[in-house]
This record gives C-alpha cells, structure tokens and sequence, in this order.
C-alpha cells in the first residue's frame, strides 16, 4: 500500500488493516483470555468485567491497536452483564458482521482497524440510537478523559514522536500520509495550564504550542524519517491565508522523549544550512516533552 493510500475516518484515525506480523506483535503482550475473546470470538462471563462498573469519564479502546471505540457518555447500565453503550465513538471504528453462529443470527462488532472481536450489537438500547453495543471488558482497554494517554493508548511496539508548529493542518497533512503512522492528534504542549482550553489557547495565556502527537510503528518509520519529513513541511513554501488566531500564539519546536531523539533532532538542524531558523526566521526549539492535552475540537486544524 502506497504512503498516499491511508484510509482514514472523519475523527481523523488510520483505518488501514493491520499486517499480520503487526497483529502478532501486539498480542503477544495480551493475556491469554484477551487473545481468547479477541483472536476467537469468545465471551467473558456475565457480571464478571473489570470494565462494566466503570463510571469514570474518559475513553474506551481497542486492547489489541488502541482505535478509540466508545466514550464515557453513551455507556449505560443495561443489566445484561457486560458494559453496554448505546453508540460508538465514531461509527467508522466499528465493523458490524452478521453472525450465523449458535443457530441464530446476530450482528457481531468488530475493531474496524485490527479485526479484534468485541462482542455484538442488539436493538434494545436507549435513545438516541436505540442500540445496545454489548462488549467484552477484555476487548477494551480504558483511558481517563484528556489525560496525556486519552484517545491515543500506544499498543506494544509503536512509539510516540511530538511535534509543534504553526497551525494542526500543516502538521496533520506532515505526518498522516507516512507509511508506518498510526494516529496523529491535535493538541497543546509546552505551557503552564492544565488542560488549556481552545479559549484559553486564543488568549495567548497558556505558553503552549499547538502540537501533535504521531503515534508510528519504528520497524516502518524511523524516528529521523519523522524529523526529516518534519523539516520538509517547515522549509516548504506555504499556501498565502490570513492568519489565523490559532497560529499567533504558536511556535515551532521538537519536544523529545528520549535523549537519542534529541541528539537526532539537534544532529540533524546542524546538517541544515540555516542551523534552525525556519521560515519567517522563526527559531527551531529541541526542549523536553511536557504533558499532551489533547484537542477540545478534533476539526481544529480545518480553520488554519
């Protein structure tokens, strides 16, 4: 598949299917009871979930590839036995097959992106759908809502790369096309507020960046192929638009995680010509990651 061939879902998650070798690795870190319900299809005991008293707010993810599948705020108590939400968080992320098996026929869902098995959907659930996606505890893993891990729980194997620049679309447009990238996800980094707000942001009171985290496999993409395709964007003519207030506030930087990716990221600037200024002389920063906050609006990067 061609770098240029990425399907993704309107909430602006890869749905390409996972390879086969991909899929392996990332079991391998299961349980024997998540491969089990996942890989064949089986059925945890009713009542017996970690996930069904689940009340906190936050997301819910695929256990095998991390594709957010529901959210807090269409999970209901539907006496059945396994946690029960009446719509999921994007349509896309779940497959639904007709199932033939036990003599009967039932709808099974499944994770769009990898395959896993989740459970089945019926239609006795509440407003506004009127569905009731039944699922295995074991097939999800759970994040807090806008935590530094919400919405991009990073499977075994894959890494996390964060980049800053002048507005979300530059950056999506940089890193969603390579092959090898997951997810990337809008947010903030860099400031002094805890979960800034898109107003906050506007203000020019927090001191983040709008950034993205790139979730990508390193066996398809190196970290230095991030940097270089990062530079690329940077040193790129760009399309005249008014400025937009999201761009005001922001800057370009490389926030590393590890301290071999800031060596790669400070040898790779002393290889340009320029030793870091990018356009409109603005300066390149290499500074240690801070925590992510995740986007409020996931169409940010559409007013750049």
């Amino acid at each position: 598949m061609s770098s240029s061939a990425h399907r993704s879902s309107k909430t602006g998650y890869h749905l390409d299917p996972i390879s086969r070798q991909t899929l392996e690795r990332l079991c391998s870190s299961l349980t024997p009871e998540q491969v089990r319900i996942t890989q064949s299809s089986g059925t945890e005991a009713p009542f017996c979930g970690g996930l069904l008293d689940q009340k906190r707010s936050g997301f819910y993810l695929c256990i095998v590839c991390g594709l957010p599948l529901f959210s807090d705020e269409a999970k209901f108590e539907s006496g059945s036995g396994w946690p029960s939400f009446h719509s999921a968080f994007d349509p896309e992320h779940v497959n639904r097959i007709s199932d033939h098996s036990h003599g009967m026929v039932r709808t099974e869902i499944c994770c769009q992106r990898c395959g896993a098995h989740l459970g089945h959907l019926f239609p006795d659930g509440p407003p506004p759908t009127g569905e009731r996606h039944c699922l295995n505890s074991d097939s999800l893993r759970f994040v807090p809502q806008r935590s530094r891990d919400s919405l991009t729980a990073v499977p075994t194997g894959f890494r996390r790369g964060y980049f800053a620049g002048a507005c979300f679309k530059s950056l999506v447009s940089c890193f969603s096309p390579l092959l090898g990238v997951v997810d990337v996800t809008c947010g903030y980094q860099g400031g002094q507020v805890e979960a800034p707000s898109e107003q906050q942001f506007r203000a020019g009171v927090t001191g983040h960046a709008t950034s993205v985290e790139v979730i990508y496999d390193p066996q398809e993409v190196s970290y230095r192929g991030l940097l270089e395709r990062f530079f690329v964007m940077l040193e790129s003519p760009q399309p005249d638009h008014r400025q937009s207030e999201l761009e005001t506030h922001s800057r370009h930087a490389i926030f590393y995680l590890f301290e071999e990716e800031r060596l790669q990221a400070e040898a790779l600037i002393s290889e340009r010509p320029d030793r870091g200024n990018v356009r409109d002389a603005t300066e390149l920063e290499v500074i240690a990651a801070t925590t992510f906050w995740s986007a409020e609006n996931p169409h940010l990067d559409d007013r750049a």
